[in-house]
């Protein structure tokens, strides 16, 4: 019996972009359903009751929740003898990994969410600080490598490059350029996109993420 993949998702969502990359290389098919955040679906709560959000990856009826452990599973799941392993193999090289992957969503994501959806001023200047401090982290954290998995695109890559197509918003929010503060990570994210093209394919181009941001500052009341 063939797999049945269903992968419910928001498209502005860094989190679904990671799990839209980890299909593509591992050239999963797979039906996509667009969800609505402000309109959830019966079958979005009905499969993720506990967080009642996306992404939900659905794989022949069973759900999983939660976008890094989505990527775990489809690693785990399914083997490609064109792809090499998202994880490494090495115990500690992978524990290195999965806590980088961590630290991006408990820091950098966080300092993210209070640029935009602060109010100008102290608290968005507070979170413009924090933002780049962290990008800094990371960058030292990549040094020479091509990627952070070495020379493989791999787990810490595909967790992070999400949030580089959401960077232009970040700098027109705050008045602050990336690549002036991170150079290296510009220069990775820029190659991730080029020679990755389940990169390229998963992320929406910046002007849009923009667009999407303003908007939903603008619904929060936030300008």
């Amino acid at each position: 019996m063939a797999d049945e993949v269903v992968f419910l998702n928001a498209g502005a969502s860094p989190f679904g972009m990671r799990v839209r990359i980890a299909l593509a290389e591992k050239s999963v098919e797979y039906q996509y359903r667009e969800e609505s955040l402000q309109d959830k679906s019966p079958l979005l709560l009905q499969m993720n009751p506990i967080h009642k959000k996306i992404p939900v990856l659905i794989h022949n009826g069973k759900p999983i929740c939660e976008s890094l452990l989505i990527v775990q599973y489809i690693d785990e799941t399914w083997k490609d003898d064109k792809a090499p392993p998202l994880l490494p193999s090495d115990p500690y090289q992978r524990a290195q990994a999965r806590f980088w992957a961590d630290y991006i969503d408990k820091k950098v994501f966080s300092s993210m969410r209070g640029i935009l959806w602060s109010p100008k001023g102290e608290e968005q200047e507070k979170a413009k600080k924090e933002f780049i401090e962290e990008l800094k982290v990371m960058e030292e954290e990549l040094g020479d490598k091509a990627y952070f998995g070495g020379d493989n695109f791999g787990f810490v890559d595909l967790s992070f490059v999400p949030f580089y197509t959401w960077f232009y918003a970040m700098e027109t929010f705050v008045n602050v350029s990336v690549e002036a503060e991170c150079p290296k990570l510009i220069e990775w994210g820029k190659r991730c996109m080029e020679k990755k093209e389940s990169v390229a394919k998963s992320l929406p181009d910046s002007l849009k993420i923009y667009d999407f941001a303003l908007q939903m500052r603008k619904k929060l009341g936030v300008d």
